[in-house]
């Protein structure tokens, strides 16, 4: 039987009961709350059938940026393919297929396809916003949603997650006023949008409002956190406010209660090991943080699904001196720089050399990090992420700069800072340590 989604699209395969239980799951996955999985199982076992929730479960599986998540979805896309009938979900079928096998550009091409036809499609949009995040296509982000923005209106179910989006895209293009604007209208039409919480966090960030960033993510917490998978990351913004407004130890506090979890997702270990590194490049002693934390990344050493996670990795095994993990970690992503897929350019071009930069600067070859950050800056955007994680490889550079004691390097990239963070008294605190070098010299 065909029906119609709670925007108007055509599903097959579902009863009334199992939209509503997809429109449910939908909006958590939306707002990053609850367990959408669980939902779409409930439409699932009321409708086998149902070739959209099937998508959706597949979706589910590929979104935590992990290689025993693509195999999961793998397993789904039998059923997909078996029950789509309409030629829009067999375009998610052709994409769930492209993303399970590590081709993202494939995935994110067939899923732009859909939302040409159908930009009502809101699974596709935000799976396609979620593939360009992972591989750092700031245009897209933006102009993905843009694309279909005239499709969209205040009285449709999910608006408030379209303008979301399109915040964080904005965001990552350098438009803030826009940005910010996109988001607070998000959230006024859903407070609980914890993807619009995080795109105003970004614009704040980026724009260094350490103490209006720390009032947002406060004033707001009872919104953005409770029983919410974005809650981590959105800890991390407010740790970075505060680690900007020289609070190490409020940052190391919020690390142990809100960030440093028992579970071993990617996504929040790569939370946690940005965290860490920016204190350790600050001279922060983090104790023995460092070795739970490579415990915890240890079973992604072999992994090769994401070079954004494997960079993380390294962190964790460099601060917590495991350069046996670190080794094999190396291992893995040659192997993965020689084989197909998305992630074969990305860890080539981005994720091996960061990675070699991360243990040079570990093993205190200050200068050999020095080169191998420079070289990866310009084209650190192809392995994923946003402005404000990839800042790290910034931070890295500026703090083996100042411990090569290369003054002009560090004056040069504090001055480059400063213009794009007036306010920040890291860069100037560089600067201040690139006089001392020059004078002792």
């Amino acid at each position: 039987m065909t029906r119609t989604d709670h925007r108007g699209m055509c599903v097959n395969g579902a009863s009334g009961p199992a939209v509503d239980e997809f429109e449910r799951a939908l909006s958590l996955l939306l707002c990053g709350r609850g367990d959408p999985a669980a939902a779409c199982a409930a439409a699932l076992a009321d409708s086998p059938d149902f070739a959209m929730a099937h998508a959706l479960a597949a979706y589910l599986q590929l979104c935590g940026s992990e290689g025993a998540g693509a195999g999961r979805a793998a397993a789904i896309l039998p059923a997909l393919r078996r029950t789509a009938r309409s030629a829009r979900e067999r375009l998610h079928a052709a994409a769930v297929a492209a993303y399970a096998a590590g081709d993202f550009e494939g995935a994110a091409e067939r899923l732009d396809d859909i939302l040409i036809e159908h930009p009502r499609d809101l699974l596709a949009l935000h799976q396609g916003h979620l593939l360009d995040f992972y591989r750092g296509d700031a245009r897209n982000l933006r102009d993905r949603v843009a694309r279909v923005r005239h499709a969209w209106s205040p009285s449709l179910a999910g608006y408030h997650g379209v303008l979301a989006m399109h915040a964080f895209g904005l965001e990552e293009c350098g438009d803030y006023a826009q940005a910010e604007e996109s988001g607070r209208e998000a959230l006024a039409i859903e407070p609980a949008d914890g993807w619009a919480h995080h795109a105003v966090a970004h614009v704040m960030e980026m724009q260094g409002r350490r103490q209006e960033g720390i009032a947002w993510m406060l004033e707001r917490e009872r919104h953005w956190a409770p029983d919410s998978a974005l809650a981590v990351h959105n800890w991390w913004h407010l740790a970075l406010f505060r680690l900007d407004s020289e609070q190490p130890a409020e940052v190391l506090a919020l690390y142990d209660a809100r960030i440093a979890g028992p579970g071993a997702a990617a996504l929040d270990l790569v939370d946690a090991a940005a965290l860490l590194w920016r204190l350790h490049l600050r001279g922060v002693d983090v104790g023995p943080r460092w070795t739970r934390l490579a415990e915890q990344w240890t079973p992604f050493a072999c992994d090769g699904w994401y070079a954004f996670n494997d960079a993380h990795a390294m962190m964790a095994f460099v601060g917590a001196g495991r350069w046996d993990r670190a080794d094999l970690l190396i291992a893995t992503m040659r192997r993965r720089a020689e084989r197909g897929g998305s992630n074969q350019a990305m860890t080539r071009e981005v994720g091996l050399p960061l990675a070699h930069a991360l243990q040079a600067f570990g093993r205190r070859d200050f200068g050999g990090a020095i080169t191998l950050l420079r070289r990866v800056r310009p084209v650190a955007a192809r392995f994923g992420g946003s402005h404000a994680q990839r800042d790290l490889i910034d931070l890295t550079l500026l703090e083996a700069a100042r411990r090569d004691g290369q003054p002009s390097l560090l004056r040069a990239l504090a001055h480059e800072r400063l213009s794009a963070r007036p306010e920040t008294p890291l860069a100037r605190r560089y600067l201040e340590a690139a006089a001392g070098q020059r004078g002792a010299a």
